[in-house]
Protein backbone atom coordinates (compact mmCIF):
# COMPACT_ATOMS: atom_id res chain seq x y z
CA UNK A 1 0.00 0.00 0.00
CA UNK A 2 1.42 3.57 -0.87
CA UNK A 3 1.02 6.47 1.41
CA UNK A 4 -1.36 7.84 -1.37
CA UNK A 5 -3.78 4.48 -0.90
CA UNK A 6 -3.92 5.03 2.89
CA UNK A 7 -7.22 5.64 4.47
CA UNK A 8 -8.73 5.00 7.75
CA UNK A 9 -12.02 4.04 8.33
CA UNK A 10 -14.45 5.62 10.97
CA UNK A 11 -16.28 3.14 12.52
CA UNK A 12 -18.30 2.56 15.25
CA UNK A 13 -16.06 0.18 16.83
CA UNK A 14 -13.84 2.85 17.17
CA UNK A 15 -16.09 5.66 18.45
CA UNK A 16 -16.87 2.88 21.02
CA UNK A 17 -12.95 2.84 22.13
CA UNK A 18 -12.57 6.26 21.81
CA UNK A 19 -15.89 6.66 24.32
CA UNK A 20 -14.54 4.17 26.60
CA UNK A 21 -10.88 6.79 26.91
CA UNK A 22 -12.84 9.93 27.17
CA UNK A 23 -14.44 7.97 30.20
CA UNK A 24 -11.69 7.26 31.62
CA UNK A 25 -9.99 10.89 31.30
CA UNK A 26 -10.71 13.90 33.65
CA UNK A 27 -11.29 16.01 30.60
CA UNK A 28 -13.94 13.88 29.72
CA UNK A 29 -13.20 13.56 26.00
CA UNK A 30 -10.63 12.69 23.36
CA UNK A 31 -9.69 13.29 20.28
CA UNK A 32 -8.43 11.18 17.13
CA UNK A 33 -6.11 12.72 14.67
CA UNK A 34 -6.68 11.99 10.90
CA UNK A 35 -4.01 13.68 9.59
CA UNK A 36 -0.80 12.27 10.04
CA UNK A 37 1.57 15.29 11.89
CA UNK A 38 0.51 18.44 13.55
CA UNK A 39 2.32 19.86 10.74
CA UNK A 40 0.00 18.97 8.27
CA UNK A 41 -1.81 21.98 6.42
CA UNK A 42 -5.49 20.35 7.09
CA UNK A 43 -6.13 19.09 10.48
CA UNK A 44 -8.69 16.41 10.15
CA UNK A 45 -9.94 14.68 13.34
CA UNK A 46 -12.49 13.15 15.95
CA UNK A 47 -13.43 14.95 18.82
CA UNK A 48 -15.72 12.40 21.08
CA UNK A 49 -16.58 14.26 24.53
CA UNK A 50 -18.79 13.26 27.35
CA UNK A 51 -21.72 15.32 29.01
CA UNK A 52 -19.31 17.45 31.77
CA UNK A 53 -16.46 18.51 29.90
CA UNK A 54 -16.08 22.05 29.72
CA UNK A 55 -14.39 23.70 26.39
CA UNK A 56 -13.11 27.19 27.60
CA UNK A 57 -14.43 29.70 24.99
CA UNK A 58 -11.97 30.60 22.60
CA UNK A 59 -11.38 32.32 19.48
CA UNK A 60 -8.75 31.27 16.42
CA UNK A 61 -6.75 34.06 15.74
CA UNK A 62 -3.22 33.67 15.42
CA UNK A 63 -2.82 32.78 12.28
CA UNK A 64 -6.85 33.28 11.82
CA UNK A 65 -8.26 29.53 11.73
CA UNK A 66 -12.11 28.91 10.20
CA UNK A 67 -12.97 25.67 11.71
CA UNK A 68 -15.92 23.34 10.44
CA UNK A 69 -17.45 20.94 12.92
CA UNK A 70 -19.95 18.02 12.04
CA UNK A 71 -21.93 15.88 15.08
CA UNK A 72 -22.23 12.56 13.84
CA UNK A 73 -23.46 10.97 17.17
CA UNK A 74 -24.70 13.01 20.18
CA UNK A 75 -25.99 16.09 20.30
CA UNK A 76 -24.15 19.72 21.46
CA UNK A 77 -24.87 23.28 21.78
CA UNK A 78 -22.56 25.18 19.48
CA UNK A 79 -22.12 28.91 21.53
CA UNK A 80 -21.03 31.97 19.70
CA UNK A 81 -20.45 34.70 21.75
CA UNK A 82 -19.46 38.94 20.93
CA UNK A 83 -16.61 40.71 22.71
CA UNK A 84 -18.02 40.97 26.06
CA UNK A 85 -18.87 37.69 26.12
CA UNK A 86 -22.53 37.94 25.16
CA UNK A 87 -24.35 34.91 23.59
CA UNK A 88 -24.78 35.90 19.92
CA UNK A 89 -25.99 33.06 18.72
CA UNK A 90 -26.82 29.22 20.10
CA UNK A 91 -26.88 26.03 17.78
CA UNK A 92 -28.25 23.22 18.35
CA UNK A 93 -26.31 20.56 16.52
CA UNK A 94 -26.78 16.74 16.23
CA UNK A 95 -28.59 14.10 13.87
CA UNK A 96 -31.29 14.38 16.57
CA UNK A 97 -32.32 18.11 16.94
CA UNK A 98 -35.19 19.48 15.51
CA UNK A 99 -34.88 20.69 12.76
CA UNK A 100 -32.13 18.43 11.95
CA UNK A 101 -29.18 20.51 11.43
CA UNK A 102 -25.69 18.64 11.84
CA UNK A 103 -23.05 21.18 12.04
CA UNK A 104 -21.56 24.56 11.48
CA UNK A 105 -18.72 26.04 9.82
CA UNK A 106 -17.34 29.00 11.44
CA UNK A 107 -15.18 32.10 10.47
CA UNK A 108 -11.96 32.60 12.23
CA UNK A 109 -11.71 34.83 14.75
CA UNK A 110 -15.22 33.89 16.09
CA UNK A 111 -15.50 33.69 19.84
CA UNK A 112 -17.04 30.08 20.69
CA UNK A 113 -17.65 26.87 22.54
CA UNK A 114 -19.90 23.71 23.04
CA UNK A 115 -21.55 21.97 25.22
CA UNK A 116 -22.77 18.23 24.94
CA UNK A 117 -25.99 18.03 25.87
CA UNK A 118 -26.45 14.02 25.62
CA UNK A 119 -24.28 11.63 27.24
CA UNK A 120 -21.88 11.43 24.86
CA UNK A 121 -21.25 13.41 21.54
CA UNK A 122 -18.80 12.62 18.38
CA UNK A 123 -17.76 15.89 16.41
CA UNK A 124 -15.79 15.43 13.45
CA UNK A 125 -13.42 18.45 12.86
CA UNK A 126 -11.82 19.87 10.29
CA UNK A 127 -9.63 23.34 10.63
CA UNK A 128 -6.32 24.48 9.37
CA UNK A 129 -2.77 23.39 10.61
CA UNK A 130 -0.54 22.76 11.38
CA UNK A 131 -1.32 22.89 15.06
CA UNK A 132 1.08 25.32 17.74
CA UNK A 133 -0.39 24.89 21.23
CA UNK A 134 1.28 28.08 22.25
CA UNK A 135 -0.58 29.93 19.46
CA UNK A 136 -3.78 27.60 18.76
CA UNK A 137 -6.48 29.10 20.79
CA UNK A 138 -7.22 32.97 21.90
CA UNK A 139 -8.83 32.18 25.66
CA UNK A 140 -11.89 34.63 26.40
CA UNK A 141 -11.00 36.93 28.90
CA UNK A 142 -14.62 37.17 30.46
CA UNK A 143 -15.15 33.39 31.11
CA UNK A 144 -13.29 30.87 33.41
CA UNK A 145 -10.18 28.28 32.02
CA UNK A 146 -10.92 24.87 32.04
CA UNK A 147 -9.71 23.98 35.80
CA UNK A 148 -11.03 27.45 37.55
CA UNK A 149 -13.33 26.85 40.10
CA UNK A 150 -15.70 29.19 38.47
CA UNK A 151 -15.72 26.48 35.57
CA UNK A 152 -18.79 24.34 36.67
CA UNK A 153 -20.83 27.16 37.29
CA UNK A 154 -20.12 28.56 34.01
CA UNK A 155 -20.95 25.41 31.97
CA UNK A 156 -24.29 25.16 34.15
CA UNK A 157 -25.35 28.71 32.99
CA UNK A 158 -25.10 27.66 29.54
CA UNK A 159 -26.32 23.64 29.62
CA UNK A 160 -29.43 25.78 31.07
CA UNK A 161 -29.59 27.91 27.93
CA UNK A 162 -29.48 25.27 25.42
CA UNK A 163 -32.04 23.32 27.73
CA UNK A 164 -33.83 26.62 27.82
CA UNK A 165 -32.98 26.47 23.56
CA UNK A 166 -34.61 22.81 22.98
CA UNK A 167 -37.92 23.80 24.80
CA UNK A 168 -38.41 26.58 22.45
CA UNK A 169 -37.84 24.33 19.19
Amino acid sequence: MTDQLRSQLISQDQIDRLTARAQALPRRRVNWNLHASLEDPVHRFLNVMLRGTFVAPHRHTTPPKPESFVVLHGEVAFFQFGESGSVEALSLLGPDTSPRVFGIDLAAGVWHTLVVLSPAATIFEVKPGPYTAATDKDFAPWAPREGDADAPAYLARLEALAEKARTFE
